[in-house]
């Protein structure tokens, strides 16, 4: 906050007509959301002794009377650039219910709180216009510690101050925003051998360019002509395609050079990405409520105390009562869970999808991968080393919140959950856990928190009955009573006006969560199947090119009765997972830097990141159950574009890659707000690209922005930079599935293919030469390899050729079935193909892999 210090420049200022900017200082705004327009208060933060609102597009600030100085209640936004000799013009319009004098300070936000200019005023009941010009003193660079605030305080009496139509114009520099993004995006982390390597560049060419691979030393190892792609819709941009997928040598330090353009650097290696699976799930604990989190886990930087322990100030979350509206009755113990995102809510619909998601990579990997890799040990959080694995451990801390939104027995709505518990009022940015004071309400009850309520513990007591008999049946005990709870009440919606202090998260289609509770409680225990069967959605019918989210939970149970089948049949849901994920792969080819998610009118939205990773997620379910080769690549190529290869040249994963974004909405992950705090650690997923622009920083930064580059690395701009569980879960699924799919490295088989083609507009020809480079004679071969789109074999020569899907096998005809050491034999084919042909990446011989020539 402002305190009072020695002025650099004070000035009284006179009200006024009308007013111009300084002479001289250029035209940049340096206030956010100054008329009030948006309707909200964002980025408008008030102080202690005051609540504030926008009532009839004003900013009216309702003050405590009796506090002693102008600052002892104050409203402001942070974040406002000043540069040392530049001049500023203040504007704006003010009234009062009862005339008093109020302040308008121009300053730092921080100790020292130095002061740059103050201007006194009288406000009265009728609206008045003022203006102030002055010289900063100070230097405050783009979203440092710059700070405008209003003191209303100093007064023995209660007022209401309203404010309107405040501007700050002046400076040379522009406002903060949009870093020039290069020409070049890559998957700034890495790239796995094997497997395709593909890079995106923006370019005014509309003829191929010449690419140049450089390894660590600067020497080109590999070089190729650009794939020109034309006008890419979402960036705006005419994009070219480059393919290196030939080049496999493990190393660090690779650039991708064209046409004097140099890449961010990235590696080449099977553990490239490895890590981000623990990362990712590291996020949960940082987030945790009502435990301290500790430095042998996080290091200091991140250690702080429990938040909302009810420790002073906190004011707890043992005893929390509902909204004052509400008068429930009863108060709840609604300690722990999870801080749903960069505030200090805790949302069941949110935290329900998120703990599905923990719990489904677990139980994912059970069929079809390692879950050793999730299980005891494998996570720095206090659980570790309990026998149950760690992964199961994080989503019991959030199952056990769940479980405490329950209505309590005996009283009206029993069964039902509470939709959420958060502050009476926005937490200020930033604000650490244990240091916010407000009061902590529940919301009411809603039929969608009831419904994620029934289906995550359903889940969780399969998953935990052969580690914790008890909890499971708890957790199927409370889940049995949620969802006869809210087959009674199908219709209590959410209020979508009640988004004071936290996020309305209202949600008026619930057929999604009751087939997703049914579907789970069906795996768990043999009942409930015509509640399944007899649902509108029942077949995969949720499943569509947009994704699932906290609002679309349909896909959700369809994916639980795939990987746990009981009787009913799975089929058409299986037929559904692939046939949604070959839309992804037809969408990603089109695009100039793909990624499997698509709206009606080509827009992203809010969390478009988190859509993102859970359509990666369902192109890994189709290689699960396919073992097809095209979507363990669209996997891949999700996370490329999240690790960098997008339009604004950013990873979206912080702490990874040579850019990754740092300046997540949060409250204390807040490094730009205040340089005391930290950066967001490794592993949280921003938000990312929101055409919608919904906040006042993406208004005023990115009007007119391309789809995929409406996004900006600004601690403000909530709709485009928040983390929130459920996009980290998102993540963490899919983190820990590319970990396990990564391609066995190439063995010692003695063999080697090459693979050329020819493409015409609707097929194509190709040759391949097999040779043998072992020390002995094959008596009999055969080939095997993946297309990675929609081609058909048609006709072959030279060997027996078959196709599944997308799987090619190729076996010896008799008079080549004997290939000598050194020598070689070619085959070939001829295939039709409407959509861009890649050439395969991975070949095999009698089960081993080959070596690329």
């Amino acid at each position: 906050m402002l305190l009072p210090v020695v002025l650099a420049a004070t000035a009284v200022a006179v009200p006024v007509a009308s007013s111009s900017a300084a002479e001289g200082a250029a035209e940049y705004e340096r206030i956010l959301n100054g008329d009030f327009s948006a309707g909200g208060v964002d980025p408008w933060w008030a102080g202690t002794s005051t609540k504030a609102s926008v009532t009839g597009g004003e900013y009216c600030v309702d003050v405590t009377g009796g506090t002693a100085n102008g600052y002892d209640a104050l409203s402001g936004q942070n974040g406002v650039p000043y540069e040392a000799g530049q001049s500023y013009t203040l504007r704006f319009d003010a009234r009062a219910a009862v005339e008093q004098p109020i302040s308008a300070v121009a300053g730092e936000a921080v100790d020292p709180y130095r002061q740059i200019a103050r201007t006194d005023v009288t406000v009265t009941p009728v609206k008045q216009t003022f203006t102030l010009t002055f010289e900063s003193t100070l230097d405050f660079p783009a979203a440092g510690n710059g700070q405008f605030a209003f003191w209303f305080g100093g007064q023995p009496f209660g007022n209401t101050v309203c404010v309107d139509n405040v501007s700050l114009v002046g400076g040379v520099l522009p406002p903060p925003g949009v870093e020039p993004a290069g020409p070049l995006r890559v998957n700034q982390v890495g790239y796995v051998p094997g497997l395709p390597k593909q890079a995106s560049l923006a370019t005014t060419s509309t003829t191929p360019l010449t690419w140049a691979l450089r390894d660590g030393t600067g020497a080109s190892v590999a070089t190729g002509q650009t794939i020109p792609k034309g006008h890419d819709a979402a960036s705006g941009e005419n994009v070219h395609v480059i393919d290196f997928s030939s080049y496999d040598r493990p190393a660090s330090g690779y650039t991708l050079s064209v046409d004097g353009a140099v890449s961010r650097p990235f590696d080449i290696s099977a553990t490239a990405m490895t890590g981000l699976r623990y990362d990712s799930l590291a996020f949960f604990y940082h987030q945790r409520s009502g435990t301290p989190i500790e430095a042998r886990y996080v290091g200091e930087e991140y250690a702080r105390p429990a938040g909302h322990a009810n420790v002073a100030p906190n004011q707890g979350d043992d005893d929390v009562p509902c909204r004052a509206d509400l008068e429930c009755g009863y108060t709840l113990d609604v300690r722990g869970g999870w801080y749903d995102a960069g505030d200090h809510g805790k949302y069941v619909v949110n935290g329900g999808i998120s703990a599905w998601q923990l719990q489904n990579s677990y139980e994912r990997a059970l069929r079809f991968g390692d879950e050793a890799a999730l299980g005891d040990g494998t996570l720095a959080i206090p659980e570790r080393s309990n026998g149950v694995p760690d992964v199961l451990d994080e989503a019991r801390w959030e199952l056990e919140f769940l479980l405490s939104m329950q209505v309590p027995d005996g009283k009206p709505l029993a069964g039902m959950a509470h939709h959420k518990i958060h502050d009476e009022q926005w937490t200020g940015l930033p604000t650490l856990p244990h240091e916010d004071a407000q009061p902590r309400r529940l919301s009411a009850p809603s039929t969608a928190a009831t419904l994620n309520l029934a289906a995550v513990a359903a889940q969780a007591s399969r998953l935990w009955s052969s580690y914790d008999a008890v909890f499971a049946a708890r957790a199927l005990s409370a889940a049995e009573k949620a969802y006869a709870a809210a087959k009674a009440r199908p219709g209590l919606i959410a209020d979508p006006n009640d988004g004071t202090g936290g996020g309305s998260y209202s949600d008026p289609t619930l057929t999604d969560e009751f087939y997703w509770a049914a579907a789970e409680l069906y795996v768990t225990t043999g009942r409930y199947r015509p509640d399944v069967t007899d649902s509108p959605l029942f077949g995969g019918k949720s499943l569509n090119a947009r994704g699932f989210d906290w609002g679309a939970t349909g896909a959700l149970g369809d994916i639980s009765l795939v990987l746990t089948p009981r009787e009913v049949s799975t089929d058409v849901i299986r037929s559904a997972i692939i046939t949604t994920a070959d839309a992804h792969l037809a969408s990603m080819a089109t695009a100039g830097h793909p990624a499997p998610y698509r709206t009606g009118d080509g827009g992203y939205e809010w969390g478009s990141n988190g859509l993102v990773a859970n359509n990666g997620m369902v192109l890994g379910l189709a290689h699960d159950l396919t073992r097809a080769a095209k979507y363990r690549n669209g996997a891949f190529a999700a996370m490329d574009y999240l690790l960098g290869r997008n339009p604004v040249d950013f990873s979206y994963v912080s702490g990874w890659g040579d850019r990754p974004v740092r300046n997540v909405h949060h409250r204390h992950w807040a490094n730009q707000a205040d340089p005391s705090l930290p950066t967001a650690p490794p592993g949280a997923l921003s938000g990312g690209p929101n055409s919608a622009l919904q906040d006042p920083v993406a208004q005023r930064l990115l009007p007119g922005c391309a789809p995929q580059r409406c996004w900006v690395d600004h601690i403000e701009a909530y709709s485009l930079n928040e983390v929130t569980v459920n996009w980290n879960s998102a993540l963490a699924w899919l983190s820990n599935w590319v970990a396990e799919s990564v391609p066995p490295p190439v063995t010692a088989a003695g063999c080697q293919v090459a693979y050329k083609a020819s493409t015409w507009q609707t097929g194509l020809t190709a040759e391949l030469t097999v040779k043998n480079t072992g020390t002995t004679a094959w008596n009999g071969w055969a080939l095997a390899f993946d297309f990675g789109g929609a081609e058909r074999i048609t006709h072959g020569w030279s060997a027996k050729w078959t196709q599944t899907d997308a799987a090619v096998q190729a076996d010896n005809v008799p008079w080549n079935a004997r290939v000598e050491p050194g020598a070689s034999v070619t085959i070939g084919f001829n295939a039709d193909n409407t959509g861009a042909h890649r050439s395969p990446t991975q070949f095999t011989v009698k089960g081993e892999r080959c070596a690329p020539a």
